[in-house]
């Protein structure tokens, strides 16, 4: 069967969903972008804003991007209280032209660990307004429960606080929110570091993964772009194809009981 990856009605070209930031020169993200072959690509508002509404590249890489099909998902990276992070998404989608938002809350400065109770109050204003909200959340699955309940057709919990490349720290929490909420996109966001963290996420039957300092801070951004491309895709073929059970003892491929044997 042909495997379609819709979200908010809408159908993507790719499970990997990638960052514009840190990057060591606007070449190498583009070039970056084009190898991973990502369906979405995300950027900061606060960024583009902070630079009069063109940070050197993003004028030109958006008509890039719209030329060949990848939809730009801005977000609200930097805010701390639902009203910021509401005010910031209206100004995306006039920006922008998109009622696609990652909505980001911050509330531990350590961390960077997102505050439930602020999330959770701007993603139910959002989704009131029209907005297909894709909130960044930790692996709680009550709070996640409350998100889709909410009207949030995607969730992308973190896999280990943003940037640190620590790969899936809590599999069991993870597995939990796939087996609690089966109707919800589930994109791992934040914490992968090699493409195996990627396998990994796929191999537990995420729907798709997102990330940026894994690409962007590579000593080769473009090869490791293209790995975790290419590893998305396989891994999320191997799940579909169904990974044999795992045995506690070994079981031989080729039995040998009951088979006549040669004695010398």
């Amino acid at each position: 069967m042909e495997d379609i990856f819709e979200v908010y009605g809408e159908r993507l070209s790719s499970r990997l969903l990638v960052g514009t930031a840190g990057y060591p020169s606007p070449v190498v993200l583009a070039d970056a972008i084009d190898a991973s072959g990502a369906g979405v690509v995300t950027v900061g508002l606060r960024r583009t804003l902070a630079s009069g509404g063109d940070n050197g590249f993003l004028a030109g890489l958006v008509g890039r991007l719209t030329a060949r099909g990848v939809r730009l998902l801005p977000n609200t990276a930097g805010c701390r209280t639902a009203v910021e992070a509401v005010s910031l998404a209206r100004m995306a989608r006039e920006l922008y032209g998109t009622h696609w938002i990652k909505l980001e809350v911050t509330g531990d400065e350590y961390t960077l660990q997102p505050d439930p109770w602020q999330l959770l109050a701007a993603a139910e204003t959002l989704v009131a307004e029209g907005f297909a909200v894709f909130p960044y959340a930790t692996d709680d699955l009550v709070l996640c429960q409350r998100l889709f309940d909410a009207g949030c057709q995607v969730l992308m919990p973190w896999g280990a606080p943003i940037g640190s490349g620590q790969g899936l720290l809590n599999p069991w929490a993870l597995r939990t929110l796939r087996e609690r909420l089966p109707q919800a996109v589930l994109v791992v966001d934040a914490g992968l570091g090699s493409p195996v963290h990627a396998a990994q996420a796929m191999e537990l039957g995420f729907d798709a993964v997102l990330l940026n300092s894994a690409i962007a801070h590579a000593g080769d951004p473009v090869g490791m772009a293209r790995a975790f491309g290419q590893v998305v895709a396989g891994a999320r073929a191997g799940y579909r194809a169904g990974v044999m059970a795992p045995q506690a003892m070994a079981v031989a491929s080729t039995p040998v009981f009951g088979q006549p044997m040669l004695e010398g």
